[in-house]
């Protein structure tokens, strides 16, 4: 399961997506992610598939490597689904006992199963596509203009592009204790979930203080190297919009007027 993880992590490959601005892949998470919230009705929903699956063809990332990363959702996914399917008034369809599925609840669930997938899919294919030095490039690009208010705009990208470069580390570090814990004679699998919780403090422990020790070693590495922000800083290699760009941004824009129009059909 730890190894299923991949959110946060960088899938090298070439092509259009690869290439393309990090402000605009940043821009197009954010506009996908708002156009599933516009309706609940099928015509938005399959015009986001048609998108979604079209960027996913593009950017040549397979599709068993993201379905990967999906299976660290399913319980989230199904307390959702079974939440919104049991929990919503309307025409009851079927009734066990106290629980009742009704129609509009079946709809709900289904949305929203839908709408959680997508959203995972969406915006992990922006850390695929992006290494965490774009990411972080972009984001501090695209906001810039919050300075003039004394944001500190450089600490926050630098703070979220680390978090990023950590998610991997830290997957295969637990990887690494899980199996010197199993190795012992941990168990983590067999029991209730009491049992299967208290089974987890062995892994815990000893990753906070891997964690919090890595997190002391960069902060030393920095300050050895005179880090002091993004006051003055230059960039290697400075963001410069191309013409991928803006028909990236033109595609964007299109897509997003389509999803408003079909709400007001």
């Amino acid at each position: 399961m730890i190894r299923d993880i991949t959110i946060g992590q960088y899938y090298p490959v070439n092509s259009i997506i690869h290439r393309l601005d990090p402000r605009v892949k940043l821009v197009g998470t954010l506009v996908f992610i708002i156009s599933l919230f516009v309706s609940v009705r099928i015509l938005p929903y399959l015009i986001a598939t048609i998108f979604l699956v079209a960027v996913l063809r593009i950017s040549k990332i397979p599709l068993k490597y993201i379905v990967k990363g999906l299976k660290s959702i399913i319980f989230l996914l199904m307390i959702s689904v079974l939440f919104n399917l049991f929990l919503t008034e309307g025409e009851v369809i079927v009734r066990f006992f106290f629980l009742k599925i009704t129609k509009e609840g079946l709809r709900l669930a289904s949305f929203m199963a839908i709408r959680l997938i997508y959203l995972i899919v969406g915006s992990s294919l922006m850390t695929f596509t992006t290494t965490p030095n774009e990411l972080t490039d972009g984001l501090e690009k695209g906001l810039s203009p919050l300075k003039a208010i004394k944001v500190p705009i450089h600490e926050i990208s630098m703070m979220m592009s680390i978090a990023l470069r950590f998610i991997p580390i830290l997957i295969e570090e637990t990887d690494k204790i899980m199996k010197a814990q199993m190795a012992r004679g941990a168990d983590f699998e067999s029991g209730n979930f009491l049992k299967k919780a208290k089974s987890l403090i062995p892994l815990l422990v000893p990753l906070f203080i891997s964690a919090f020790r890595r997190a002391t070693d960069l902060a030393m590495a920095m300050e050895a190297r005179c880090y002091h922000g993004g006051a003055g800083r230059t960039k290697m290699k400075p963001l410069v919009y191309k013409k991928n760009d803006m028909i990236a941004y033109g595609i964007l824009f299109f897509y997003f007027l389509t999803m408003f129009l079909t709400k007001l059909i």
